[in-house]
């Protein structure tokens, strides 16, 4: 169970949370490593280690020959909640370039290597103004390059952005477009440039594909064997062989496109299409009716 650290200073409590982090994935950590991570003093390190033990009892031992704490046998976690992706997002993030080796809490990096995309070259100016009028509620004029036959090249369009996407590739804005009066996504890359405060049209909350959600039950392709089924259900955690995915209206293109799931999975090879869509006929209709709403 997490302990609460109402009475903590928040940067003691980011601190009891990176020895445990040590502990738990790497198994050991010693004043050295608190000092050169957070820049404290070497007594302030040692109250810090010694604080841990006291709100974590029986956590660590002191091994007197490496002169390092080390994880104890009957290791708990207290101030950490037990979420593998929390290592694996560092993982990642280092491994992607996002993140320095030196910010992140891994100290002994095991090799790693994720499947990277072109980045995208989004303009921090651009960003930044976005997001100030999604903060403020308001309106932006962009220079928008679409892929519009009717469009082809850029133009000025009014926009009340209220949210962001991502679809596992590209980063994208959810907003008002006053010049089509409807919602619509805008990808980051492509706004060229941002001006001209105003005031917002239709607001986030009238957004009905953003705000409301389409449950697509999936399951283990039928071609699998009993025990690929099963490894297949373990690997999505698919509670007793299938499992939902809640996923709002403006989102579900993008999360059936990246699973696989566009058309009928169940035709495709189970070798390479290891799940399905059990609710098939109703995600299509699902998506055909987010679609005529876009």
């Amino acid at each position: 169970m997490k302990v609460t650290a109402a009475a903590l200073k928040w940067g003691v409590e980011r601190r009891l949370e990176f020895v445990e982090f040590r502990l738990f994935w790497e198994g050991s950590i010693n004043r050295a490593d608190l000092v050169e991570f957070f820049g404290v003093s070497v007594p302030q390190a040692s109250k810090d280690l010694a604080l841990y033990q006291e709100r974590a009892p029986g956590n660590m031992d002191y091994d007197t020959r490496e002169k390092r704490y080390v994880a104890a046998d009957k290791f708990v976690l207290r101030f950490l909640e037990p979420d593998p992706y929390v290592y694996l997002a560092q993982l990642r993030s280092v491994a992607e370039g996002a993140v320095p080796t030196h910010d992140s809490w891994i100290s002994t990096l095991p090799n790693a290597d994720v499947a990277l995309t072109p980045k995208r070259d989004i303009d921090i100016q651009v960003l930044r103004l976005v997001l100030d009028a999604v903060r403020e509620s308001g309106s932006v004029e962009i220079f928008y390059q679409s892929m519009n036959k009717v469009r082809p090249d850029p133009i000025w369009r009014r926009i009340t952005p209220h949210a962001f996407g991502f679809d596992g590739f590209r980063w994208h804005v959810r907003a008002y477009c006053h010049l089509e009066n409807r919602f619509k996504d805008f990808l980051l890359p492509r706004i060229l440039e941002v001006r001209g405060k105003g005031k917002p049209g239709a607001t986030g909350e009238q957004d009905w594909l953003w705000n409301n959600f389409f449950d697509v039950v999936i399951g283990p392709h039928p071609d699998l064997t009993e025990s690929q089924k099963k490894v297949v259900a373990k690997d999505y955690g698919l509670d007793q062989g299938n499992g939902v995915l809640s996923v709002r209206y403006a989102m579900l293109f993008y999360v059936l496109k990246r699973l696989g799931l566009l058309g009928d999975a169940a035709k495709q090879s189970a070798r390479t299409q290891h799940i399905v869509a059990l609710n098939r006929k109703e995600t299509e209709a699902a998506l055909n009716k987010a679609e005529l709403l876009i």
